[in-house]
């Protein structure tokens, strides 16, 4: 009876030490299996260095959002990714320092590309790339020839007023777009187009909302009168996700 028991224990104790050894192997081979995954797909993995060429990954929102306060980690995502920059001199003061000036050089803004920080220059190349082309060949059949602004720096508080919290625009942490020019010179303005039941309203719509991907805080005409004519778009650290 007791070599019976002892058996019997001994059997237990070894599946039940069968089982660990087993759960401990599926765990390791997930795990490799699953670093294995990140490798191949650096969009998701939130180690991975943020390469723009990537496609957006579940990972890519944390890794914009941490780019805003490291400006030399910032540059080297568009210098990794290709994107030709100009790093400009500090300039300003009090709040509206701006010890980060960078310059898109290749990027379709019209008039002349704007300094603003690079958080902002790297949100508006995500936009164009995932939102803008996509949506103007879709809706379209045509490319985006130029991006109408209203300017990114303005040493403001908001909505001008004489008191309160500073504008994002003092900083240039932001960027006013008021239209968009199509390569067979069809023009689509947010003023004019914002109410067409067309094309172009969708068009207008739709890359609204393809800017919450990538920006910080988009307000369009559906936020308020003020912006009847353009969309905010900022890198703001105080909001998240503000999509207007």
């Amino acid at each position: 009876m007791k070599d019976n028991l002892f058996r019997f224990s001994t059997r237990v104790g070894r599946l039940t030490g069968d089982r660990r050894v087993i759960g401990l192997l599926l765990l390791v081979a997930i795990l490799v299996g699953g670093r294995g995954w990140l490798a191949e797909n650096p969009q998701h993995s939130p180690w991975a260095p943020l390469d723009l060429n990537d496609p957006p990954g579940m990972a890519t929102e944390t890794k914009l959002a941490a780019l805003r306060d490291d400006v030399p980690e910032c540059r080297a995502v568009l210098e990794r990714s290709q994107i030709a920059y100009s790093a400009l001199d500090p300039q300003g003061e009090g709040e509206c320092a701006r010890p980060d000036r960078t310059r898109l050089d290749e990027f379709p803004l019209s008039p002349n590309p704007p300094a603003t920080t690079c958080g902002v220059a790297i949100a508006l190349e995500l936009w164009r790339r995932n939102a803008i082309e996509p949506l103007a060949e879709e809706i379209f059949g045509s490319e985006v020839e130029r991006i109408e602004h209203l300017g990114a720096f303005s040493c403001r508080r908001l909505y001008g007023r004489g008191e309160g919290a500073w504008s994002e625009h003092a900083t240039g942490n932001a960027v006013d777009i008021a239209g968009f020019v199509l390569a067979d010179g069809t023009r689509i303005s947010v003023l004019a187009d914002w109410d067409d039941d067309g094309d172009k309203g969708a068009f207008l719509r739709r890359v609204r909302d393809g800017a919450c991907d990538s920006f910080a805080t988009v307000l369009s005409p559906d936020y308020n009168a003020a912006h009847a004519d353009h969309f905010h778009l900022d890198m703001s650290p105080r909001w998240s996700g503000l999509c207007r």
